[in-house]
């Protein structure tokens, strides 16, 4: 029965892999001049990155939450689809904005700015840091279970690995989507002959512990409240979400594939591929009879052994060392991509030197030692290094969703009609991330100490750099002066108009000298073109385009008293339960009279047939409030 089922099996793999190689475009295409991925590629570079997680992820899991770890591990799969939908809307908004690649990063500078960004990147770089440091550790105690090895000699392996990929990409060599592809293949032959084998010679006792793992968690939300109900799913979830890692790492690739729907479609190949795979596998390697106290660290691979023979055991822990060495180069590399574009934003051209082949060698060199050091820190513990692991990604996740809602709290669904997502469901889910983070950070401190350590370290860095080097203060010296407006109105007679206008209105109905059009613009976007001698543009002041309406009403009162001053918002056309921020906009509008009582204020809509279909009404857009 079993080899007629495993043969079987492995034809139907065959066949199938001997299909998908002959096709042509598989993996890239040429288009325009460039060369793009397809969301094949993109899915399959990061579903090597999640399949990761199967060698370490149960047995941590388990280590804290026991068997139902097998629950919340399907649990926190569905989580991530959920989590995947939104990543997707980035997506989509990233591009729309011409910001490709970058990910967590390029949308918190986005959204929030400089300040804000340095969080991200220090998440990032936790992520990037730890998955270097476990993976190396877990690829070792993998490779080596067979092995009469001491840890004096893991350790010499563990360090030989990490200085090994760094040279490998300081001599500029790195995979490609190919060998990838190539891996791909063994992987998929050999985890769906572990599943099979699992499934085959299951513990009679097996089926009864998976279904105790859910009822379990049903019964204690059932029966003893809502917190505790809370708390419950809160604490499982946290410690499952670390199965998943590198579900981001879909969106930092965009840049590499045609548009954002590859995005999509490489997200659905994951939910149906790893989102499937490992939970699968969990459920059957934590409810066989294993002493798990003695295989923390090799749990995998022993059941391997368990329910095939050794010889298959040692080939699933030599498959788990290459696939945990790959994602040890994808830290380097990924890690190298994100200060790089960090370093070209803020000017910081001794940090991306090449050598001879084109390698950000010192980055390698100092994510090398970054990573050797925290390897010593933590004695090459796998334990601690996951419960390290899962505070920055947690935090980067509550980064990239809470930007989401502010974005969707400003602009709505206005620009992403193709693609969105509920928005009640987006606060639901940053509310799970945010408490998942919460609870991990109040019992993890060594987690908190890293992510803190790094995100301060970022901060004292990277605020002054940015303040002096940001492309935000170029585009805030090319803007223009209030005292250049206040000096041409000050030179006419008679009464004045000041009107507001948001980027992207033409509508500059005067050229009377007696009349100014406002333009605020958020210094992260680039300038707006000035459209007439009369057209002023602001930088916003203080994050929000109320306060920099106010000031420069302040210095109108100031400057120009005894003058008559007319002061003309837009009517605002945007629905306020989509774009929340337009209610609290006209709202915030509704007390300028009270506050300088001698201006005369109007909201206007004119109807005209030349009117541009794009330019939405005036004052109706408040990005960056």
């Amino acid at each position: 029965m079993t080899f007629l089922a495993l043969f079987w099996l492995n034809v139907g793999l065959l066949a199938l892999f001997a299909v998908l190689v002959q096709r042509e475009g598989l993996l890239g295409f040429a288009k325009g001049g460039k060369w793009y991925l397809t969301w094949f590629a993109t899915g399959l570079i990061t579903l090597m990155d999640e399949l990761t997680s199967i060698f370490y992820v149960p047995a941590e899991a388990h280590r804290f939450i026991g068997t139902r770890a097998i629950f919340f591990i399907a649990i926190t799969s569905l989580l991530m689809r959920v989590l995947s939908t939104r990543m997707v809307e980035i997506a989509q908004i990233l591009e729309l904005h011409d910001l490709r690649g970058g990910g967590v990063y390029s949308f918190s500078y986005f959204v929030l700015g400089p300040v804000a960004s340095f969080v991200a990147v220090a998440s990032i770089m936790v992520d990037y840091i730890l998955t270097a440091c476990i993976s190396t550790v877990s690829a070792v105690y993998n490779g080596t279970a067979f092995l009469p090895m001491g840890p004096a000699a893991q350790y010499v392996l563990i360090f030989a690995a990490v200085w090994a990929v760094a040279g490998l990409n300081i001599l500029g060599i790195r995979e490609n989507a190919r060998v990838t592809f190539g891996i791909f293949i063994v992987a998929a032959i050999v985890l769906l002959n572990l599943i099979a084998l699992g499934v085959l010679h299951i513990d009679p006792q097996s089926p009864h512990v998976i279904y105790e793992s859910g009822a379990s968690v049903v019964r204690d939300v059932r029966h003893h409240g809502l917190p505790h109900a809370i708390a419950t799913l809160t604490t499982g979830v946290a410690f499952c979400v670390l199965a998943y890692s590198g579900i981001e790492s879909v969106i930092q690739t965009a840049g590499l594939v045609e548009s954002w729907r590859d995005i999509s479609k490489a997200y659905w190949f994951l939910a149906l591929t790893v989102g499937i795979v490992t939970p699968l596998i969990s459920a059957l390697a934590l409810s066989a009879p294993v002493d798990f106290a003695a295989h923390e660290e090799d749990l995998i691979t022993h059941w391997a052994a368990v329910v095939g023979n050794v010889p298959f055991g040692v080939l699933v822990g030599v498959l788990g060392s290459v696939i945990l060495i790959m994602a040890v180069n994808t830290a380097y590399v990924a890690s190298s991509e994100l200060l790089e574009r960090v370093a070209h934003r803020y000017n910081l051209n001794w940090l991306v030197a090449t050598n001879r082949r084109a390698s950000l060698y010192r980055i390698h060199i100092l994510n090398g030692l970054m990573y050797s050091g925290i390897i010593v820190l933590t004695k090459a513990s796998q334990a601690i290094l996951a419960d390290m692991y899962a505070i920055g990604l947690l935090a980067s996740f509550c980064i990239n969703i809470g930007c989401l809602l502010i974005y969707r709290y400003f602009q709505g669904t206005k620009e992403i009609r193709d693609y969105h997502t509920s928005r009640t469901g987006t606060l639901a889910l940053e509310a799970i991330l945010v408490a998942c983070f919460v609870y991990l950070a109040l019992h993890k401190p060594y987690g908190v100490a890293l992510w803190g350590s790094v995100v301060a370290v970022l901060l004292c860095l990277g605020i002054p750099l940015s303040r002096r080097y940001g492309p935000e203060a170029k585009e805030v010296r090319r803007s223009d002066y209030p005292m250049e407006m206040l000096l041409a109105l000050g030179e006419t007679d008679g009464p004045l108009d000041v009107y507001f206008r948001r980027p992207g209105e033409v509508d500059i109905v005067t050229g009377s000298p007696n009349a100014a059009f406002v333009t605020f613009f958020s210094p992260r976007q680039p300038i707006p073109q000035k459209l007439a001698p009369n057209h002023y543009r602001f930088p916003i002041q203080g994050g929000s385009v109320y306060r920099s309406i106010r000031a420069i009403l302040a210095l109108l009162v100031e400057e120009l008293e005894g003058r008559e001053v007319h002061v003309h918002f837009g009517w605002p056309t945007s629905s306020w339960l989509d774009r929340m921020a337009v209610g609290v906009f006209v709202a915030s509008l509704m007390r300028l009279p009270k506050a300088f009582p001698r201006l005369t204020f109007s909201m206007d809509y004119s109807a005209r047939a030349d009117r541009p279909a794009d330019a939405a009404a005036p004052g109706e857009r408040v990005a960056g409030s």
